[in-house]
């Protein structure tokens, strides 16, 4: 039941492990168990719709990483992880939701029979994923000698995206693109904001130029008129308005791999202040962009944005950009680097973000943002989306 279509080598595969057990190595840790969906798919190349049940991959001192998950998942773990058929783990399905037993007590047999008990085992302690009641069942079963918290370590080895990665996200970026050209078709006064929510999962799905579109890690943000002064709300079935902004916060994906990429949607004529707002995002965007190169820190970017849309009156307060690639629901960021004054991050070829600079105002929001790689000499825009703010009408 092998892979007929792997996303990777199994060198990639094996390069990915020996950067993670260095990590582990330099850690003090002898095993640990990843249970971030985005993580298990790096190490493993594990793709399944099973993250609402505990699950994860264990990566001992030696050989390759077992999956370990409930028993009807395992069949997937067969067909996608890159793995030999005998480094499966199912655990059987009284175990599933069930308050008088807990799936980590069959994890702790497993460690035992690989022989790992009385061993330092990391885990990753502040995710989505691996819950309260994980960690007092590992302590419960007393299979370790010791549970280390190894949140972020497997995130941050994949913060240098391999040459095949970074195919991937461009493939996405052309379907992002696609996405907003539907927006800038589609989107006309009275036209029920879900039906346009629509078409734009119907570009995002059946892809560009035979680029096939995966699922996003997180639905688009659609938010219209003073909706859009919060940046994290999605859609209803209101009809589009003549006089009010939208702005929309979308990603293509393919392979998993994300570009998200936002832009706003004016119908009929912006008042002078939203075009205030997107003459001084360009400029701060600019500015900030001059300092995405190699040897940088994160920080500059952050620095050098704030500082000259300060000069236009505008101020930001939180972060405008974040690390991004790999991902499952419900984040599509990588949850490492930030744009932010205070990360002192040294940018890499390779490295790939999301550049967030958007602006909420008292009765709207802007957004225009880019996916970008660093590059040797600087940075490359993955998409070719116009940078500007959307005007119909």
């Amino acid at each position: 039941m092998a892979n007929a279509n792997p996303a990777f080598t199994d060198a990639e595969y094996q390069d990915r492990i020996a950067k993670t057990r260095a990590a582990m190595d330099q850690a003090g840790v002898d095993l640990i168990l990843v249970t971030d969906p985005s993580n298990m798919a790096w190490l493993t190349g594990y793709d399944g719709w099973s993250f609402y049940v505990h699950q994860g991959v264990l990566l001992g001192p030696d050989g390759d990483p077992i999956w370990w998950g409930r028993g009807i998942d395992g069949n997937g773990a067969l067909r996608t992880v890159f793995m030999s058929d005998d480094h499966i783990r199912g655990y059987e399905d009284s175990y599933v939701q069930n308050p008088l037993k807990h799936p980590m007590e069959d994890l702790s047999n497993l460690i035992r029979e690989k022989g790992w008990d009385g061993k330092t085992l990391g885990v990753e302690m502040d995710n989505y994923y691996f819950s309260a009641s994980c960690y007092t069942s590992l302590l419960k079963c007393g299979a370790n000698k010791e549970i280390a918290d190894i949140t972020g370590m497997v995130n941050w080895q994949r913060a240098v995206k391999s040459a095949t990665e970074i195919d991937y996200m461009r493939k996405a970026a052309r379907i992002v693109e696609a996405m907003h050209a539907t927006i800038r078709e589609k989107a006309e006064p009275g036209l029920k904001k879900n039906e346009l929510v629509a078409e734009i999962y119907s570009t995002a799905i059946k892809g560009v130029d035979g680029i096939w579109g995966d699922y996003p890690a997180i639905v688009p943000m659609a938010p219209s008129g003073l909706d859009a002064t919060a940046p994290h709300l999605t859609w209803d079935d209101q009809p589009m308005k003549e006089g009010e902004a939208t702005f929309f916060e979308i990603a293509g994906v393919y392979r998993r791999y994300h570009c998200p990429q936002s832009r706003t949607l004016f119908l009929g004529k912006p008042p002078q202040k939203y075009l205030d707002a997107e003459a001084a995002v360009a400029d701060a965007s600019a500015a900030a962009l001059e300092s995405a190169k190699p040897g940088n820190l994160c920080e500059d970017i952050a620095n050098a944005f704030n500082a000259t849309l300060a000069k236009h009156g505008f101020h930001k307060d939180n972060r405008c950009g974040y690390a991004i690639g790999l991902s499952y629901p419900p984040d599509w960021g990588e949850r490492t680097m930030s744009f932010r004054a205070g990360d002192k991050t040294v940018l890499k070829p390779g490295m790939t973000f999301h550049f967030m600079p958007a602006l909420w105002l008292d009765d709207g929001g802007i957004e225009t943002t880019e996916p970008i790689l660093i590059t040797e000499t600087g940075y490359e825009r993955l998409c070719d989306t116009p940078a500007k703010l959307v005007i119909k009408g």
